[in-house]
């Protein structure tokens, strides 16, 4: 999971107050947001330690829609100049920090990190500069594919994302509450208890429909459902709730039940930050833990002279809330591109992170944050308005043309990759590992095709073509190629998809129809996989029920197969005793396949590289001229074979093993006969796909399934 967000303040910062509980300013405040930044920035940096810490990105939001809606409330948004007035002040707040770390990251990236991440870093620069991370990053979490991608530097901006958004709509659902309040008044000017109960009404139902919706999303998609907006608007509203609250229901208490009160809230923040772990379907009602933790704490108000109060007002604990908004800023991008110069994180270079994130948030602090708050110039809302659009449109153009650069190279790159096929000589791609590399000696030191940057997106049609089931599998697409009188089935996840471009060659010359049953991850069988959610696990299980009924009954002249055991059988905790029950659970499911009499033949999975490396064409990038740097062995780049073990020794059912053709028995190139074996950590570019054609189809033709 991600990270936080913020809303950080000085000492001077007058929204750092409230209007109910308690007014002027409050150290509780900044002490709320040094834990909050201290769980995300640990968690980045540690994450085995502090295994909860990214609800710290909670904290931060109901702290958000406290001091929002405390300011709305003083300053009531009553006309155009009401609201132009509380969104000018959030530009000078938060956009010079924001874009000052977008450029500086932008920069980084290009100076440290392999060509193969720029294009996404500048497409997600533009979704930064606009607000609209989070939404991208919703996008992504459902491609399983982008799981092997290497960590965006600019990921954490989807948390910044969700606030703005809130704070755009915020005002006006503020202006309808007291619309309605003078509604309904019954006199002329509406009441305080009035407008405060249309208040928390309005506030209410945000709160109750958006926990709502989390809640269910969460059930069916928790990776979608960490990012979207609408399942992250309670937890603001949550704020606004407490910010709402008449003064006197917290004047009423002692100074000792304020403070035991707000060290309730405490607990329950800590508890989540050690006790909750990145698996948990999040956020739903699990994130209720840490966000009523922080409104306790922000309604308690404890008192400056209870020992939490001293606690939380110590200098350091303060300062670190007074930059908070920075050090959460910088420190992911520098964990994020460090590897790119150090290699694999050690403790001293996570150390290094640690303090001079801190350092470089302090100066973020002093000198950009504080020097566009506190500017006072003539036509400031003009002002704020004019550079702010001008400063995000500049930045945006910038990544807009390193992003239409990139990929009119890639575009050009995959016309080369097209033009290198045509051109194919006898040791191209496969061909070179069939004949020997005594026959074909590999030239290391060669560009390779694709490039490393075009290779990321030479895959299969199917993608293009919208051919797949992607989580939470709620649809179940079937494409169909070609007009052949042979009618040729093919099923499975990824690592079936990852054929079609072989077998399209074949259909080409031998008169096939084929259809796809394609669906991401999930292996059609009677086991059941243990996905993120009940819901989903059921629909995985359910696909293969399907697949059985349009394909096991004479439908098709062949069925082929491949998948690989990514997600571990249900109730199991790993592969020691998870391969026998795929294994079992595929076989089963065979048995009911080859009913029908239509011969199914499983291609074996390949080996798999993620074992040693994030992805390839990231590994060849930054090893340019040396691709034996991102070769593997057969035993550092096996997996789990159980689909193709389920199928020995039975009738109706053979299994084609090309193993050969990317492994020799020391070692296993990403770069084969000049062209690039992998796009990503376990799926092979459509390049290398077609230039197995042959092989596969003098496999086929030996069992007497002939393409001819």
């Amino acid at each position: 999971m991600s990270a936080p967000t913020r809303s950080t303040t000085s000492r001077t910062d007058s929204e750092n107050t409230t209007i109910g509980s308690s007014t002027g300013f409050r150290a509780d405040i900044q002490g709320l947001r040094t834990i909050a930044v201290l769980l995300v920035v640990i968690y980045h940096i540690w994450p085995n330690r502090l295994t909860g810490g990214f609800t710290g990105v909670d904290v931060f939001f109901v702290i958000s829609g406290f001091l929002m809606t405390a300011v709305l409330l003083k300053n009531r948004p009553t006309s155009a100049r009401g609201f132009a007035d509380f969104w000018a002040r959030r530009i000078r707040r938060l956009v010079p920090a924001a874009l000052v770390v977008l450029l500086a990251t932008g920069v980084a990236t290009w100076w440290v990190a392999p060509s193969t991440m720029w294009t996404t870093t500048a497409r997600q620069i533009l979704a930064s500069t606009f607000y609209v991370q989070n939404w991208v990053l919703a996008g992504n979490s459902v491609n399983y594919l982008a799981e092997d991608d290497a960590p965006s530097p600019l990921q954490h901006y989807w948390s910044l994302s969700v606030e703005e958004q809130f704070y755009v709509v915020w005002p006006f659902l503020m202006a309808l509450a007291i619309w309605w309040a003078y509604r309904h008044a019954t006199r002329r000017t509406p009441s305080t208890a009035q407008v405060t109960m249309r208040l928390m009404t309005v506030i209410g139902v945000v709160f109750a429909a958006s926990l709502v919706v989390s809640v269910w999303y969460t059930s069916i998609n928790p990776a979608g459902a960490y990012f979207v907006t609408p399942t992250r608007m309670w937890e603001l509203a949550l704020g606004g709730l407490v910010a709402a609250l008449p003064a006197a229901s917290v004047r009423s208490m002692t100074g000792r039940a304020r403070a035991l009160v707000s060290w309730l809230g405490i607990i329950a923040i800590l508890v989540t930050g050690f006790w909750y772990v990145g698996s948990m379907p999040f956020p739903g009602y699990t994130a209720l833990l840490p966000t009523v933790g922080t409104a306790l704490v922000l309604w308690g108000t404890p008192p400056d002279s209870s020992v939490l109060g001293r606690v939380l007002g110590l200098r350091p604990v303060q300062y670190l809330g007074d930059i908070s908004y920075s050090l959460y800023l910088v420190h992911w991008p520098l964990i994020a591109l460090l590897p790119y110069v150090s290699g694999h994180l050690g403790l001293l270079d996570r150390v290094s992170i640690l303090v001079v994130s801190v350092i470089l948030a302090g100066l973020c602090k002093k000198y950009v944050e504080d020097v566009f708050r506190q500017r006072r110039t003539h036509r400031v809302l003009f002002n704020t308005y004019r550079y702010g659009v001008a400063a995000m449109a500049a930045l945006a153009l910038a990544a807009g043309g390193w992003w239409w650069a990139g990929n009119a190279h890639i575009q050009a790159e995959q016309r080369a990759a097209e033009a290198a096929v045509a051109d194919a000589g006898p040791c191209f791609g496969a061909a070179s590992m069939a004949k020997g590399f005594k026959a074909c000696p590999q030239d290391p030191s060669a560009a390779p095709v694709p490039s490393p940057d075009a290779a990321k997106d030479d895959k299969e049609v199917a993608y293009a073509d919208g051919c797949w089931a992607y989580r939470p599998f709620t649809n179940r697409p079937v494409c169909h190629y070609g007009k052949g009188s042979k009618k040729v089935a093919l099923v499975g996840n990824s690592h079936a998809g990852h054929w079609q471009p072989a077998l399209m060659e074949l259909a080409k010359k031998n008169n096939w129809s084929i259809t796809t049953y394609l669906i991401s991850q999930c292996a059609p069988s009677d086991t059941r996989q243990q996905f993120d959610t009940k819901e989903v696990s059921d629909r995985c299980h359910d696909y293969g029920k399907w697949v059985l009924d349009h394909t096991a009954h004479g439908q098709y002249d062949l069925i082929i197969t491949s998948n690989r055991e990514s997600v571990l059988p249900e109730g199991q905790t790993d592969w020691t005793k998870g391969e026998k029950i795929a294994r079992a659970g595929f076989r089963s499911y065979l048995k009911k396949w080859t009913a029908g009499g239509t011969p199914i033949i499983v291609l074996h999975d390949l080996p798999y590289p993620g074992n040693t490396m994030q992805n390839v064409p990231d590994c060849l990038a930054q090893n340019s001229g040396n691709n034996d740097k991102c070769a593997g062995t057969p035993t550092s780049w096996k997996w789990h074979y159980p689909y193709e073990a389920a199928a020995v020794g039975m009738k109706g059912v053979h299994t084609i093993d090309l193993t050969n053709l990317f492994c020799n028995e020391k070692t296993c190139p990403a770069v084969i006969g000049g062209v690039t074996v992998y796009f990503d950590a376990s799926h092979m570019t459509a390049t290398y796909a077609r230039t197995l054609a042959p092989y596969l189809e003098k496999k086929l033709d030996a069992l007497g399934y002939g393409v001819s």
